[in-house]
Parts: structure tokens; C-alpha cells; sequence
């Protein structure tokens, strides 16, 4: 019993911990001031590294899935013969909940995984330390730039996600299934509230960002300086970034939609 007390109580204090390192690196990396000199070029380039790199993923899973909602959609409805509500049953899905959910899993998969192993392998290969060495501050250089990266790009990929999502939709309901397009889009519009479901999935997904981003950063940041460990650190963040956006879509979910 002791003996588990106390394997719990020092868990306990390497959470907290872990925590805190987290919370220190992330007020830093927000919050330190900015390298003007290649804080631009360094942030673009990573703008493009985890934003570009991860829209082929984005575009290709977002078609497919929107096909996908749109053939299970069509054959529930048509038996209450309500087909032509396919329009706002897939918009308001997607716009609420899978479009956010699905780009952020994707988003964790491809730039989570990727930023975390590449501050790892420079934390193994020392090129961190040198820069500390060197006068360079790798908070500004290294950090920022990525967790910046990823709070601008993870909305706007779940907005493209959304946007062939709904394409993919309209391939298989109206032109393959036969849904009346103007049904398709007239009802959608109509349904479809910027604020209480555009803005709200927005919302949403740059929460997303910020989480994904921030364990990606820290795990790749504090990972052991071995092949194994940034092979650990790379696995963290797949599992925590995952399991934190599960948990944060049923709080927001329940903050915006819940019913009162």
C-alpha cells in the first residue's frame, strides 16, 4: 500500500511537473519578444512546412469523407423521404463538428508528429545547444515560429477541409444520387448560421491549434536526447494531441450547442 502511495504520489509530481515546463515554454514562445530580423522569413517557412505540406491529406481525406456522409446521409433520409435535406444535414456536420475534429486528428498526424521529431533530432544533435552557445535563443528561433505556424493554419485547413468535404457531397447526392441541387444548396443556406455554426467551427478549430501545436512544440523541446526517446516524445504527441481534441470538442461542443 505504502509502496503505491508513493509510485502515485511521484507520478503525481512528474505530471505537475511536466506541466509546468509546458506552461513556461508556452508563455515564453507567445509572449518573449520577437526577432525582428528573421522572425518573418522563419515563420513563413514554417507556415509553408506545416500548412502546405499537410493540404494534400487535408483535401484528399475532406473529399472522402464528404462523400462518405453524403451516401449514409441520403440512405437514412430517403426513407422518410426528407433526401432533399441532405444539404443541411451534411453542412451543419461538417461546419460543427467533423470538419474541425477530422482536420485537427489529420493535423496532429502529419505537422504534430513532424515538428515534434524535428526539434527532437535537434535537441539529440546538439544543434540547440549550439545555438545557446552562439548567442542565438532557440525560444525565438525554433519555437515561436512553429507554435505560431500552427494556431494560423489549423483553422484555415479545417475551412479547406470543409469546403471538398462539401464538394464531395455534391458529387455523390446530387450528381450521382440524384438529390435536386437547387434542394441541396437552398436548404443549406437557409439552415446554415454564420455565427452560431461557421464561427463557432472556426472557434473550435483554432483551440484545436493552439493544443496540438503547444504538446508538439513541448514534447519535441523536453524529449530525451536519444532515438528512443523522440520516439516516445513522437507518440506523446500523437496520443495526447488526439485525446485533447476529443475532450476539448465535447466542452466546447457543450458551451456552444449545449442545451440549456
Amino acid at each position: 500500500m505504502l509502496e503505491f502511495l508513493r509510485q502515485l504520489g511521484s507520478t503525481g509530481l512528474q505530471v505537475a511537473a511536466a506541466f509546468g515546463r509546458a506552461g513556461i515554454l508556452c508563455w515564453q514562445a507567445l509572449w518573449g519578444l520577437p526577432d525582428w530580423r528573421a522572425g518573418p522569413g522563419l515563420f513563413i517557412r514554417q507556415l509553408y512546412f506545416v500548412g502546405v505540406y499537410s493540404l494534400i491529406i487535408i483535401v484528399v481525406s475532406g473529399t472522402l469523407i464528404g462523400m462518405v456522409l453524403a451516401l449514409q446521409g441520403y440512405t437514412v433520409l430517403v426513407r422518410f423521404g426528407a433526401e432533399a435535406a441532405l444539404g443541411q444535414f451534411v453542412s451543419l456536420t461538417l461546419l460543427r463538428e467533423l470538419g474541425p475534429v477530422v482536420a485537427a486528428l489529420l493535423f496532429v498526424g502529419r505537422a504534430g508528429s513532424a515538428v515534434t521529431a524535428e526539434i527532437g533530432l535537434m535537441k539529440a544533435t546538439d544543434q540547440l545547444a549550439a545555438m545557446e552557445m552562439i548567442g542565438v535563443d532557440p525560444m525565438k528561433r525554433i519555437i515561436r515560429p512553429r507554435l505560431w505556424a500552427g494556431i494560423v493554419c489549423m483553422p484555415i485547413l479545417a475551412q479547406v477541409f470543409n469546403m471538398v468535404a462539401i464538394w464531395g457531397a455534391v458529387a455523390v447526392g446530387v450528381n450521382w444520387l440524384g438529390v435536386d441541387a437547387g434542394s441541396f444548396w437552398s436548404n443549406m443556406q437557409q439552415v446554415v448560421e454564420f455565427r452560431e455554426d461557421v464561427l463557432n467551427g472556426v472557434i473550435k478549430a483554432f483551440a484545436f491549434g493552439v493544443v496540438i501545436t503547444w504538446i508538439a512544440v513541448f514534447e519535441g523541446y523536453d524529449a530525451e536526447p536519444t532515438s528512443e526517446g523522440i520516439s516516445t516524445a513522437t507518440t506523446r504527441t500523437v496520443v495526447y494531441s488526439s485525446l485533447a481534441v476529443l475532450a476539448m470538442d465535447f466542452l466546447l461542443t457543450a458551451v456552444m450547442f449545449g442545451v440549456n
